[in-house]
């Protein structure tokens, strides 16, 4: 048997911080105690088989849950640079601990083709656990009967988009047939909303004006058409009594729009992102080429925009802070838009630096306290997504999977240093509040000092549950 013991932190569990002891056998949470009680099973903490880390000092929180990364996936006429294996070693050198990647559909390949081809392609190459959502953008007549199939092999959510015209973007019809195929199913289904006919309009008259350059992304998706999808959706998720997922919203009146249906009763669940909650607009102030490095889906907000998405975070109309990381570097991908901002691939980094940003931007700067922290980063994620209570949470049973913070540390952010495959970062020179310590994986030493050092292949396959 193996056994662990952390000791001496401040353990982040679902009622609250407390000073406890954690002692972990096989990889599976066994005991909780308080800080300094012996436990009975051991006669302490000496036996000499038992692994004891010193937490004194430290925050530990549920290893990282990061539910939208996109990983080895082409995003426009780019693909993104991190593999699975690059990928996941960065989420666990940033306190991740568990992903759920997007496994994009190809032309005409059926769901149950798409399984088998994602699932071989990220077994044995995971530095963490993983599961993925199933994208749906390329129709056929039995599209949503297959959905069942995937359901039953535990991949119990999919992704659709509403925007990318001709690319992956599928129409109203289209996207109730699938909601009302997830309310039978209890699955979850990822919605991008945004109106993409008239952000495509836009672009072409930004273009046609001689608007080329990668500043303009931001006046091609103008908040409203966040906003307009979200709502557009809502209605027609209320039609098919299902439990959407709103993907990265930015906007204040998008978050309104969730707000109102939540607090009808409607079943919805959304997300931001760190960039949104971190960065602003005033980015795109610039005519140089390496605002590209901002060319990111929806296109980053107003303060106004960013304050709501915090107010959200705590009133819980916003559940979940992901990373989106898609990685496409600066030089020799996102260049091939250098004459026209709509052939810049659209995406940015961010898996390995999810934790810490928001535990910087909101905890050391009061906006979140601890406990909501670890809820948004970990919990749930992990309840919206079927991993809970093995994943995202402390308590006994649950797997091992535990985030050792430095509060006390500060941490300078850079490209150079980073483990996520990509030339840029976009907090690039930050000195964020906190450190990465370790990270552990069902018991397993995977992260320690922003480093990846577990073993190769150490991730499984998380079969999700449906909704309840």
């Amino acid at each position: 048997m193996s056994l662990l013991a952390i000791t001496g932190g401040t353990v982040v569990t679902e009622a609250g911080p407390i000073a406890a002891d954690i002692l972990v056998a096989d990889g599976v949470i066994t005991e909780i105690t308080p800080s300094g009680a012996h436990t009975t099973a051991l006669g302490g903490y000496d036996d000499a088989s038992t692994a004891v880390i010193d937490a004194t000092g430290l925050i530990v929180l549920p290893g990282g849950v990061d539910v939208h990364t996109h990983m080895d996936s082409p995003s426009g006429l780019g693909h993104t640079t991190d593999s699975h294996q690059s990928g996941t070693r960065a989420a666990a050198a940033g306190g991740t601990t568990t992903i759920v990647d997007f496994a994009p559909q190809r032309k005409g390949e059926p769901l149950p083709s798409l399984y088998e081809r994602w699932s071989e392609k990220m077994s044995g190459q995971c530095a963490i656990d993983y599961s993925f959502h199933a994208t749906i953008s390329s129709w056929y007549p039995t599209i949503t009967a297959d959905m069942s199939s995937l359901v039953n092999d535990g991949v119990s959510s999919f992704k659709v988009y509403m925007a990318y015209k001709g690319a992956v973007m599928i129409d109203d019809r289209q996207l109730f047939e699938v909601l009302r195929a997830s309310a039978s199913q209890g699955s979850r289904v990822c919605i991008h909303a945004e109106n993409g006919d008239v952000i495509d309009a836009v672009s072409q008259h930004l273009v046609d004006a001689g608007k080329t350059l990668p500043r303009y992304h931001k006046l091609a998706r103008p908040a409203d058409t966040e906003a307009e999808a979200v709502n557009r959706a809502i209605m027609i998720a209320r039609l098919t009594d299902s439990a959407p997922y709103f993907v990265h919203l930015s906007t204040k009146r998008a978050v309104d729009h969730v707000q109102e249906a939540r607090a009808e009763g409607l079943p919805i669940a959304a997300e931001t992102c760190t960039h949104y909650l971190s960065l602003d607009d005033s980015v795109y102030d610039s005519d140089d080429f390496d605002v590209a490095k901002y060319v990111l889906t929806p296109p980053l907000r107003t303060r106004e925009d960013q304050d709501r998405l915090w107010t959200a975070l705590n009133d819980g109309d916003l559940s979940v802070v992901s990373s989106d990381h898609c990685p496409l570097c600066l030089v020799g991908q996102k260049d091939l838009g250098r004459h026209d901002f709509r052939d810049i691939p659209n995406g940015g980094p961010g898996v390995e630096n999810r934790v810490l940003v928001t535990y910087s931007e909101g905890v050391a700067k009061g906006r979140l306290s601890l406990q909501k922290f670890a809820e948004v980063i970990a919990t749930e994620p992990a309840k919206t997504f079927g991993l809970y209570p093995r994943k995202g949470a402390i308590r006994v049973g649950s797997d091992a999977d535990l985030t050792l913070l430095d509060p006390n540390a500060t941490t300078v952010v850079s490209a150079q240093t980073q483990v996520q495959n990509v030339d840029y970062n976009l907090w690039e020179g930050w000195a964020v509040r906190g450190s990465i310590h370790s990270v552990y994986s069902r018991g397993v030493l995977v992260g320690a000092s922003g480093r990846h050092v577990g073993p190769h292949g150490h991730g499984r396959f998380i079969a999700r549950k449906v909704r309840s």
